[in-house]
């Protein structure tokens, strides 16, 4: 009999642009598609709770759109490798097949498997999907990785385009004998008691086809104002791509030339692509410092006088406070599991800048609580806000939430829509009530310490701490990294 092929899913759960599914179904072998719950990864590149949810409605997506194609997704769940030497010996299998991962424990994992399998005879072979460059394709003149954005992306724009999207395949040839496979419920992925999933299964549908509509409302209705909208978050102006291609029911390459193909030349187009390369940057970087997660990138930082406050680390969680703006973006967060991206950044800042408590914190919160919780992204943004980063924010450049909020949410629409305690508000109270006349508070219907919180910092008082902070952290410099 022809030995079968074990294409192995990761962060790549979908038929389209899938290299490694393609190949094993041009090679016409009797095909074991196959997902590993691992287990004994580090907590920086564990799954959190909303990634979990997400992951089991995209397994039971896959193993839907696979078993049409006559190919039945096995899940087993393990250390992989002796996942797979099990599968092996059940099957006998000769060759493995994935896409390519590039997280420190996942390279670190991938290597060894390959080389064991390899030394007992059994093929195996890894396909770039998950990314639109190999992060050794992309280097600065004199070969070293890029730390700054602007440069970066346009080394790559100046390179060879990434190559088309491969079609997905139309049928799969099945194993005679398909292994026995675990219940995609006993995995336990989905919260119970109690179940807070609500909001996230009313926001969102995993897998690929709900990636593929999701990708097509955009390019239809919205990347032409993108550069504009997204700025905004009270309007639709966003993609919400980010989920299905952290879990790689998008592939980045059918983001870019879809988009290419359908927009006209403008900025529209331009800022999608170039957050498809921050998405890039972010990746690279991760690859080539490994310590990424636990350590700020310019290590003058290690010494920052972070304070212990875990009175302010809950109240940021939980959206209490009392800056609208930060509030109702970890409402949105809680509830649907993403928030705007104008917004991310400002929640981030009064975090790492007005409670001068450490990005991790907030990366290791986000990180569980985000339904596109990436371990590169994830982290390198929140470096980049907290000064720490490659191509990061200077550290003086402090977001003020009340100005933001008046900004890019004029008529309050983001703010009542996560707070609705402050509807009442007319439109110059909504993002400041602290600050509003007590007859207009009570007209609002809104008692500030009962109904809703009073700011737990001022903003200006932060803003001078933190300054001085930074200049300590320096040795006397002026507060501006300079």
């Amino acid at each position: 009999m022809t030995r079968p092929a074990i294409v192995w899913f990761r962060r790549d759960l979908r038929l389209a642009d899938n290299p490694a599914l393609a190949e094993a179904a041009a090679s016409g072998l009797p095909l074991i598609p196959l997902y590993i719950d691992e287990t004994g990864r580090p907590e920086s590149e564990a799954d959190g709770a909303a990634t979990r949810w997400w992951l089991h409605h995209s397994l039971a997506a896959l193993g839907r759109d696979l078993a049409q194609l006559g190919a039945p997704l096995c899940l087993r769940r393990g250390e992989p490798l002796a996942v797979l030497g099990a599968l092996i010996a059940e099957t006998g299998a000769a060759r493995v097949l994935w896409n390519r991962r590039y997280t420190p424990h996942a390279i670190a994992t991938d290597s060894r498997i390959k080389a064991a399998l390899t030394e007992r005879g059994i093929e195996v072979r890894s396909f770039k999907a998950g990314l639109l460059f190999e992060p050794w394709e992309i280097a600065t003149k004199g070969g070293t990785p890029f730390r700054v954005f602007t440069p970066f992306w346009r080394a790559c724009l100046a390179a060879p385009p990434p190559e088309p999207p491969l079609a997905a395949p139309t049928a799969l040839c099945p194993c005679p004998d398909a292994p026995s496979a675990d219940a995609l419920d006993s995995w336990g992925l989905l919260p119970t008691k109690p179940d807070w999933a609500g909001g996230l299964a009313a926001e969102w549908q995993p897998g690929e086809a709900g990636a593929e509509a999701r990708l097509r409302t955009f390019l239809d209705h919205r990347i032409e104002s993108y550069a504009v909208a997204r700025d905004h978050p009270g309007q639709a102006g966003t993609s919400r791509l980010s989920p299905h291609l952290a879990l790689g029911e998008l592939s980045p390459r059918r983001a870019f030339h879809a988009a290419r193909d359908k927009a006209v030349e403008g900025a529209g187009l331009d800022r999608f692509l170039a957050e498809l390369g921050w998405r890039e940057f972010c990746a690279h970087l991760l690859f080539t410092q490994p310590d990424l997660a636990d350590q700020p990138l310019r290590g003058e930082f290690a010494a920052f006088p972070w304070r212990d406050d875990p009175d302010g680390l809950r109240a940021w969680q939980r959206g209490r406070t009392g800056i609208p703006l930060v509030d109702a973006g970890m409402h949105e967060l809680w509830t649907t599991g993403w928030m705007h991206n104008r917004v991310r950044m400002v929640v981030a800042s009064f975090l790492v800048k007005d409670l001068l408590l450490s990005w991790q914190h907030g990366a290791q919160w986000f990180h569980d609580t985000l339904v596109d919780a990436d371990p590169a992204s994830n982290v390198a943004s929140w470096q980049w806000v907290a000064g720490c980063g490659a191509d990061a924010a200077p550290f003086f450049r402090i977001f003020n939430p009340t100005l933001q909020g008046e900004k890019f949410d004029p008529d309050g629409a983001y703010v009542r829509r996560w707070c609705p305690e402050l509807a009442g508000l007319p439109d110059r109270w909504v993002h400041q009530p602290h600050r509003a006349p007590e007859a207009v508070l009570r007209q609002a219907g809104l008692s500030l310490g009962r109904t809703y919180p009073r700011p737990i910092v001022d903003h200006d008082v932060a803003r001078r701490r933190a300054l001085a902070a930074m200049e300590n952290c320096h040795g006397g410099e002026d507060g501006r990294g300079r």
